[in-house]
């Protein structure tokens, strides 16, 4: 059974822009001004080939990020959606939930109405509602080892309430993840069939990454299936990927996708 609202096909891209602290998890301890660093000098290169490409995206950034790069968060507001990845990348309280949001919206002078947790950790609906956001892409609805096990969870946007979930894509039946580690890590013509098949499937696909992966990491303490592909090849692999799905669908931002539905219409499938 495919979920068919569209007349043309949907591609949701957005970007998880935070302090690099990935490194942390693997006992590295990093400066702030490191973190800051590595993610600008990805976020540069990304927005270049968007830009470039004449491709919009979402931004989920942490109000920590963006306090420190407000001319950053003005230059992604001019052609792309800022949302809310909470305060900090690395600790979480309810009450980043409305902090963030505020000052996400202080910075770029927009109105912030989606939210992405960190990590894609399970955070309350009704407490991110209550924030004021009207989207919630926090939930990657597969079983990733050691992280979290959504396959009971709908594979397809619902409503809970008045706030629209929009899972992270995976592919029908077999729930495959197309997140950025499958991107990373396997051959990019197999990921391409796994997105057709998806895009064809939903008639949207709804895909992430973070800007630094498209700079080089490959000196930090890190996994290899992290480290691998960064920087420039990364990049390379990304446009790439870009220009041959544009052909198949037209991009949109989390915004543009949650005004286009209709909750009447929507399916809530496993």
């Amino acid at each position: 059974m495919s979920f068919t609202l569209y007349m043309d096909k949907l591609i949701l891209l957005s970007f998880d822009v935070e302090e690099f602290d990935v490194p942390e998890e693997y006992g590295q301890t990093l400066s702030d001004s490191v973190k800051f660093k590595v993610s600008s000098e990805g976020l540069e290169n990304v927005l270049e080939l968007l830009d470039r490409l004449k491709i919009k995206a979402t931004f989920f950034v942490t109000a920590n990020f963006a306090i420190h790069h407000p001319s950053t968060m003005l230059e992604i507001a001019r052609n792309h959606e800022i949302a809310s990845h909470g305060f900090y990348h690395s600790s979480f309280c309810v009450e980043d939930l409305a902090r963030s949001k505020q000052a996400l919206e202080e910075i770029t002078h927009q109105e912030v109405v989606g939210f992405r947790m960190a990590r894609l950790q399970p955070v309350s609906d009704r407490e991110i509602q209550q924030a004021g956001y009207q989207y919630n892409s926090s939930m990657n609805p597969t079983y990733l080892p050691g992280r979290y096990n959504n396959l009971s969870k709908p594979r397809i946007p619902y409503h809970s309430d008045r706030l629209l979930n929009i899972p992270v894509s995976v592919t029908p039946l077999i729930r495959f993840p197309l997140f950025w580690l499958s991107f990373k890590n396997l051959p990019l013509p197999l990921y391409k069939l796994a997105s057709r098949i998806t895009l064809y499937w939903d008639a949207y696909i709804n895909l992430y990454f973070h800007p630094w992966e498209f700079t080089n990491i490959r000196g930090y303490q890190l996994p290899g299936y992290i480290k691998k592909r960064s920087g420039k090849e990364m990049l390379d692999r990304l446009e790439n990927y870009l220009i041959w799905i544009r052909s198949f669908g037209t991009f949109v931002t989390f915004s543009e996708f949650h005004s286009s539905l209709d909750p009447s219409n929507l399916f809530k499938m496993l």
